[in-house]
């Protein structure tokens, strides 16, 4: 009876310590996560000093409590995985080092893993991948377009060239008065509000499948500005539905346009703006009618977890793929030559 392969997974690219235990790439055993949420919402975003910090004080309870709650101990574990990048580099080398301790003391392989390679095999774990498949990948620092033909082959077709979603959606809650994270706030607010407003698309060069985000920001926080220079109202439930209308626009359209282009087999949604709403009901009704599967995570595999670095983690393992003792964060990874 063949080995059942169990990957240990660390990940503290930002303000999340997590631990996870995966089974056979699919199957989460435990998936531990101590959110900053807290810490950083005074500030109105993530202070890096901080982040790493709470890592430091964290990372090994939080690995204590996945192997005991998993009924594990580190001899149970074939091999483990970090993050290794993009991040905040001092956030990154918390987990790093940690991984790298803990392979040197239990004498385990060792696989680094990209953030977004980690965002998009969280699908693996609700469902396995078929190719050729295109993932949209839309976090805090991150709006991309990835075609995959094989396992852990990356090809990024489309790229923010400004702002993300995620930071075009922290600006404009922040301009609303809106806490931190502003995305589950301007989402909550579009669902009751009316999209009355008129604010751009950039949907750029004809052909391009890159994504900008910079001007709709703009253009709401001028729009606000005018309105209040002329002594006008604006409810904050419509900008925030004309603002989430726009930006689902673009990203549903491009996404649509890619599948048909390419013919993938699958579209898997990643990233933690995949917690999305709106975005989630437009690309279940723009899919309805198209062969493509759609594959939407659960909540909880949207946001950075340690699920999806195992996932990942796995196939790099199964691949041969080794890191080693010399291994260092790398906060501007390239998810291609990765």
């Amino acid at each position: 009876m063949k080995k059942d392969t169990l990957v240990l997974g660390i990940e503290t690219s930002c303000d999340e310590t997590a631990v996870a235990i995966i089974r056979n790439g699919t199957e989460i055993v435990t998936n531990i996560v101590s959110s900053q949420i807290e810490s950083h919402k005074r500030f109105g975003g993530v202070v890096p000093e901080i982040a790493s910090r709470h890592h430091v004080e964290q990372v090994t309870y939080v690995l204590e409590e996945a192997l005991e709650q998993a009924g594990m101990t580190m001899e149970d574990i074939d091999c483990v995985a970090v993050t290794e990048g993009p991040g905040l580099v001092g956030a990154l080398l918390i987990g790093v080092n940690a991984a790298k301790a803990l392979a040197f003391a239990h004498d385990k392989p060792l696989v680094g893993v990209h953030h977004i390679a980690g965002h998009i095999y969280a699908n693996r774990l609700v469902k396995e991948m078929r190719f050729p498949l295109l993932s949209l990948v839309v976090s805090g620092g991150h709006t991309e377009l990835v075609l995959m033909k094989d396992h852990g082959s990356f090809e990024v077709i489309g790229e923010t060239r400004d702002d993300a979603a995620g930071e075009a959606y922290d600006k404009v809650a922040r301009t609303l008065g809106l806490p931190y994270p502003g995305g589950p706030h301007i989402d909550r607010l579009a669902h009751v509000g009316e999209a009355t407003l008129d604010l751009p698309r950039a949907w750029l060069e004809e052909g391009s499948y890159d994504f900008s985000f910079s001007g709709l920001k703009s253009a709401v926080i001028n729009t606000l500005h005018n309105a209040k220079q002329k002594g006008m109202t604006i409810h904050p439930q419509d900008l925030a539905a004309s603002f989430q209308a726009s930006v689902v626009d673009v990203l549903v359209t491009k996404t649509v346009k890619a599948v048909k282009e390419h013919g993938v087999e699958q579209v898997l949604l990643a990233g933690g703006v995949a917690a999305n709403k709106g975005l989630r009901a437009a690309l279940q009704e723009a899919f309805e009618e198209m062969e493509a599967e759609l594959v939407i995570p659960p909540l909880s595999l949207c946001t950075d977890n340690a699920a999806m670095i195992a996932a990942a983690g796995t196939v790099l393992f199964q691949q041969g793929k080794r890191g080693s003792m010399d291994m260092n964060a790398h906060p501007g990874l390239d998810i291609e030559n990765f």
